[in-house]
């Protein structure tokens, strides 16, 4: 364990003294390089801080304007019928658009289930089988001006199914 340690506090600092090295043994000038890519990156997030501001908004009116709720009792005959359990569900539905809501989300699914139970199982296995699709797509195509993401999305939720279908058969069989 104490290797493991030694080396993620030293990759980081090692990594850097590679790219210095390999600048310096290339004769660039490492500095302007540097000054370059962060010109670069503070034009890619003003870029993306529109699509940013639009989605935190919608996260916050869905989460607390009571439509995750009554999405999720409509869906209740269907995952009935699946057995997906409830509890996973607003997760399941979050997940898609939102990392930070959906880790919020799991964080408190865990507290209430508790992270050994089948809920809890369930939760960490579907938090790392699925994607952030929505925020995935709407950021990078955002930058690209990709207009035609239809083929895109659909791809994506349904490879986040599958991760949530996948997650409650694996845990169901093996609980």
């Amino acid at each position: 364990m104490q290797l493991i340690n030694y080396i993620s506090t030293v990759a980081i600092p090692i990594i850097m003294l590679i790219i210095v090295g390999n600048g310096v043994l290339e004769k660039q000038n490492i500095f302007d390089l540097f000054l370059e890519g962060a010109k670069e990156g503070v034009q890619i997030i003003i870029g993306i801080f529109p699509t940013l501001i639009g989605l935190f908004v919608a996260i916050g009116a869905l989460r607390s304007s009571g439509i995750l709720d009554m999405v999720i009792n409509i869906l209740n005959p269907v995952t009935n019928i699946l057995r997906i359990p409830k509890e996973i569900m607003p997760l399941a539905i979050l997940r898609p658009i939102s990392g930070s809501a959906s880790t919020a989300v799991a964080v408190d699914i865990m507290k209430t289930c508790g992270v050994d139970s089948l809920i809890g199982k369930i939760v960490s296995t579907l938090m790392g089988s699925t994607e952030t699709t929505i925020y995935t797509i709407a950021v990078y195509t955002s930058i690209v001006k990709v207009k035609k993401t239809r083929g895109i999305l659909l791809a994506g939720l349904i490879g986040d199914f599958v991760g949530i279908a996948i997650s409650v058969i694996i845990w169901r069989i093996l609980s």
